[in-house]
């Protein structure tokens, strides 16, 4: 009998070992199952697979940004903002949702914000090579935008012409990526 409790007890510690390690390939799935999903242009079971994971654990950072991922593919911008948001919110420490703000923002031509978001990103991260890369562009759109005011208010000034079609081609570069 002496000899029975130790191996029941093993038993329940193996079995819970056993239980956790299961667990933990499922939520790698969840993240690979939307992440494929997304991939494959599944935008509408990519929500809704994100979703369900996220009703048992709304606060998963991982999760929510794939759900804004979601979002901004599938074309619902104020959404994906709202949720990128949100998480710069509660996890400031995470540059890819600022990055990400910032790429909506852009889209929007909200300049200002985009430059805001990415020079976040780069404070939580300064390593972040696609939040400096992204700010770069975010601020060669800006001159091409103050040289453009500049050319309204003086088209005398033959310096600004051949500085805009510099600009222009740069971000032509950027966008060919």
């Amino acid at each position: 009998m002496k000899h029975g409790l130790p191996n029941i007890f093993t038993a329940l510690r193996l079995l819970t070992l056993l239980l956790a390690c299961a667990a933990a390939p499922v939520h790698a799935d969840d993240y690979g199952d939307v992440g494929q999903l997304l991939r494959n242009g599944k935008l509408v079971e990519a929500m809704a697979k994100a979703d369900a994971y996220l009703a048992a654990k709304p606060r998963d950072p991982q999760m929510r940004f794939l759900r804004g991922v979601v979002q901004r593919n599938a074309g619902q911008q104020a959404e994906a903002i709202s949720t990128f948001i949100q998480l710069t919110e509660d996890y400031p420490e995470l540059p890819e949702p600022y990055n990400n703000l910032a790429v909506l923002y852009a889209g929007q031509g909200q300049l200002d914000k985009a430059r805001a978001a990415l020079e976040m990103a780069i404070r939580a991260n300064p390593d972040y090579a696609t939040a400096h890369e992204n700010l770069g562009d975010v601020y060669a759109r800006l001159a091409n935008r103050a040289y453009a005011k500049s050319l309204q208010l003086d088209s005398t000034n033959t310096a600004l012409p051949p500085k805009q079609a510099l600009i222009r081609e740069v971000l032509s570069i950027g966008s060919k990526k």
